[in-house]
């Protein structure tokens, strides 16, 4: 069977990652990958403009990445922007120059096909069974849900509410004022309206979190587990009660602290606040005994329109 090798960079609002895959028709293997925390949100995010200096790190990181593209001889490159590039004024004109300096074309995504592509990733990694479920990715631009099994996505929708917009709309304190968490939560309330009658409609029975905090989440609790994630494992599992506990933990200390937290990596120790304080609102509207945690995300689902195409479909 003949094997070819791909390219996908997922440009997010917090993190820009790569990977190098090598793939026949049915599975992928991983050549190499890294993340690199860009923030290309910083600073700009809620005036719907990329700030200068976080255009600067941009550059600067698909530079190498396609340094690193070149050097494998890939020339299957597939490159994603998400919610900080789509709202941005700005966001054509740092396209079009990506593409003119760097070579790198990008595919700026709606919230829709940013839905569809973590659904498509969420359900490569295996962590879907007959049930309906809920699925979540927390970026740092936009949250995307998704309710479906393995078979469909029922319904999905992107909302830019993203932990780097959230930071700097509530997070003023640190550690965080209840009375911060409180002005979070009637916000979540007001913009999430679609989403709560979306539950209240299809009944999930189950919540699966995709990469990122949830990732970070799995890590803190296998470290108070005193035990070591698998690898080549994409599919993880958060008791609820551990979560609850994580996430008392993690509201009452300062950046400093949450730091030293056993799990905590550097580029997450800002945003997992308010990333959690979602989950927690989440719950609310969702009974589970445990969080599905799914290593995949938006980039293998990339990588699963590549293995079988007819996938792509919304």
């Amino acid at each position: 069977m003949s094997t070819r090798k791909a390219a996908v960079i997922d440009m997010g609002t917090n993190t820009f990652h790569l990977l190098l895959v090598e793939l026949d028709n049915v599975t992928f293997k991983t050549i190499f990958k890294e993340k690199i925390p860009v923030k290309l949100g910083k600073g700009g995010i809620n005036q719907n403009n990329l700030a200068e200096d976080a255009v600067k790190r941009a550059f600067h990181t698909l530079k190498h990445f396609k340094n690193l593209i070149d050097g494998e001889n890939i020339d299957q490159v597939f490159a994603f922007a998400t919610s900080a590039v789509r709202n941005a004024e700005n966001g054509p004109e740092f396209v079009k120059t990506v593409k003119e300096t760097i070579g790198i074309n990008i595919q700026v995504l709606s919230g829709e096909e940013e839905a569809q592509m973590i659904y498509q990733g969420i359900r490569l990694s295996g962590s879907l069974n007959g049930h309906t479920e809920l699925m979540m990715d927390i970026g740092g631009g936009s949250v995307e849900f998704i309710i479906g099994n393995s078979q469909v996505s029922l319904w999905k929708q992107s909302f830019e509410i993203g932990g780097q917009r959230l930071l700097e709309l509530f997070h003023y304190h640190d550690p965080i004022l209840p009375e911060e968490i409180d002005k979070l939560e009637s916000y979540l309330e007001e913009k999430l309206q679609p989403l709560i009658e979306a539950i209240q409609l299809y009944k999930p029975v189950g919540l699966v979190g995709a990469s990122g905090t949830f990732d970070t989440l799995t890590d803190i609790y296998f470290e108070s587990m005193l035990q070591c994630k698998l690898t080549g494992r994409h599919v993880f599992e958060l008791p609820i009660e551990e979560y609850e506990a994580i996430h008392r933990m993690i509201l009452t200390k300062n950046k400093e602290e949450r730091l030293l937290i056993p799990g905590m990596i550097p580029m997450r120790v800002d945003m997992i606040v308010v990333a959690s304080s979602l989950i927690e609102f989440i719950l609310r509207y969702i009974e589970v005994d445990f969080i599905t945690c799914s290593h995949y995300a938006l980039k293998e689902g990339a990588i699963a329109s590549l293995l079988i195409p007819e996938q792509t479909a919304l």
